[in-house]
């Protein structure tokens, strides 16, 4: 048990800024600070961009990643796109993102999540950054995208689709793993995991969502990684340190911190 506290976890994918963590943000941040390696808060809009990279420069514990999820593209503009690239400067801002298609919701049609996700996959080439990838119900779409950009790298986050698909994409994706894992219905992220190499997962919470069992249904937070970690080692029958050490160097050599 004292190996297992020692190793502390990068949380590849959170959303600190969300009014979940109003209450108590500071005590968030605390358990951060003391049980893990560091954590990447990742913006969905300007503002919670902006912001990201706020914490990021205030805390040594947080980094940034700056983008416009697909469901929040309607305040995308070219005046919004110049302030991602200023932010974009920021060492600590690792990544575009989370950019993609989400076809569950539908807050834009298609033809529009289409667009902003190549102005955001062409941001990413001209500064010279990986991207975090959101798919819901729309992977193919999302493959073939991404495919016009075969120079971009990143992270498909919260991993949806197929052990198949998964192996199409891992030459350049890693495949961001959350608190889905441990839930009892998640037969087909549990065979990717089973059947993906370790090299090509990290670990994430997107907290406030998506709770691990046995936290399901409650706020998620960062420190809950270590569930998800300790699933993966089940799975793939390896130690817990080992996979925090190896999905830990994967999230630095995603986010070209290596």
């Amino acid at each position: 048990m004292k190996g297992r506290m020692k190793m502390k976890i990068i949380d590849s994918h959170v959303h600190l800024n969300l009014e979940q963590f109003d209450g108590d943000r500071e005590e968030v941040f605390k358990r951060i600070e003391e049980k893990l390696d560091f954590v990447v808060n990742i913006g969905f809009d300007l503002e919670s961009s902006e912001k990201s990279v706020e914490y990021a420069n205030k805390y040594p514990f947080i980094y940034a990643v700056i983008g416009f999820h697909p469901d929040e593209i309607e305040g995308y503009s070219d005046e919004a796109e110049k302030k991602l690239e200023e932010l974009s400067k920021n060492p600590k801002v690792l990544a575009i993102g989370e950019i993609g298609l989400d076809y569950h919701w539908m807050t834009r049609p298609k033809e529009e999540q289409w667009k902003i996700f190549r102005k955001q996959l062409e941001l990413a080439r001209r500064v010279n950054k990986p991207v975090v990838i959101h798919t819901r119900e729309a992977m193919e779409d999302t493959i073939n995208i991404l495919n016009e950009f075969p120079d971009i790298k990143g992270i498909l986050h919260c991993y949806p689709g197929s052990v198949e698909t998964a192996k199409r994409m891992i030459d350049r994706f890693y495949l961001g793993i959350g608190g889905v894992l441990t839930f009892k219905n998640a037969k087909k992220l549990v065979d990717v995991v089973k059947e993906i190499p370790i090299e090509k997962l990290v670990i994430e919470t997107d907290c406030p969502y998506m709770a691990p069992t046995p936290y399901r249904g409650q706020r998620n937070e960062p420190i809950y990684t270590e569930e998800v970690a300790k699933k993966i080692a089940e799975l793939k029958n390896m130690s817990y340190e080992d996979v925090v050490r190896i999905t830990n160097e994967n999230t630095r050599k995603v986010f070209k911190m290596l």
